[in-house]
């Protein structure tokens, strides 16, 4: 069994040891902290957080070896990166409360909506018929909803539960319908509005939209500015175009806080929370001149 504790002095010198790059030294680091347990694990984590980017690869590479991938210090290495993808971050995110998950099988499920979509749409089809057919394939043969019984429940921002369960929030909804419409060679976007989320279409003279918590009900522009100057939002212009996908992620990051935090899970709450931060952070390190 490993230690309970580690004493201050002890601490500080296994997190020294991170720097040196002897092969023996590291081989023994790893022995001594899986032999320490949950004490080990959790140092690691700790240098994750606090510890300076040398210490914090070290530290990821030594938890990988002692405790297989840690889906939050992925997800954060994703920020990080500022390479963002919606579908793969949307896995990450996921991932983040079941490590365990099957991202191919959640891949097929797609796949297999976006094939019995493409089975229906007329070639060549405008861009509106067959957002038509995605709405009649999505809300009507497969049933996919808003959840207006439990809006709060934080799995209804998760690709897995809402595939499984077939209701989700405005924006996990949004997200899904983007990615069954990239699979029929439709390109979609997030639309982040103030207290709403929905999907978007350029690709005709006028744009127009899909509120997917509605069941794929389509609003034009001047109905969506008349939607936000209900809502008193100033400069509505400002957001009708197309969110970036980091945005879209951190909203459901946002979302994920506030919620779990509404169900009593500040420990849940306080890891998202963290990964909110993560991309303001990166946001700001990216737009410094």
């Amino acid at each position: 069994m490993g230690d309970r504790i580690l004493s201050e002095e002890r601490e500080s010198a296994l997190v020294a040891l991170l720097d040196d790059e002897s092969p023996v030294v590291q081989k023994h680091l790893a022995d001594e902290l899986r032999r320490l347990g949950d004490v080990g694990v959790s140092l690691l984590k700790k240098v994750l957080r606090e510890g300076d980017p040398p210490s914090r690869e070290v530290a990821r590479r030594l938890l990988e070896t002692i405790a297989g991938p840690d889906p939050a210090a992925e997800f954060i290495a994703f920020i990080r990166s500022l390479r963002y993808e919606l579908e793969t971050g949307m896995l990450l995110l996921n991932r983040v409360i079941k490590p365990d998950l099957d991202t191919a099988a959640i891949q097929r499920q797609l796949d297999v909506i976006g094939g019995r979509c493409e089975d229906l749409m007329s070639k060549p089809g405008t861009p509106f018929s067959q957002c038509k057919v995605l709405n009649r394939v999505i809300f009507h043969e497969y049933g996919f909803r808003g959840n207006v019984e439990d809006y709060e429940d934080p799995l209804n921002s998760f690709l897995g539960p809402v595939l499984r369960r077939r209701k989700g929030l405005p924006i996990s909804l949004s997200v899904l319908y983007i990615l069954v419409a990239q699979r029929c060679g439709l390109e979609l976007e997030p639309i982040s509005l103030p207290h709403r989320f929905m999907v978007g279409c350029f690709h005709e003279s006028q744009p127009f939209y899909i509120d997917a918590f509605e069941r794929g009900r389509f609003r034009t522009l001047d109905e969506v500015h008349d939607l936000l100057a209900e809502s008193h939002v100033p400069h509505p212009q400002n957001f009708v175009g197309p969110s970036p996908v980091g945005e879209v992620l951190c909203r459901s990051c946002r979302n994920l806080a506030h919620h779990f935090a509404q169900k009593n899970n500040p420990r849940m709450a306080k890891v998202f929370a963290g990964f909110v931060r993560e991309f303001e952070n990166a946001h700001r390190r990216h737009a410094r001149p």
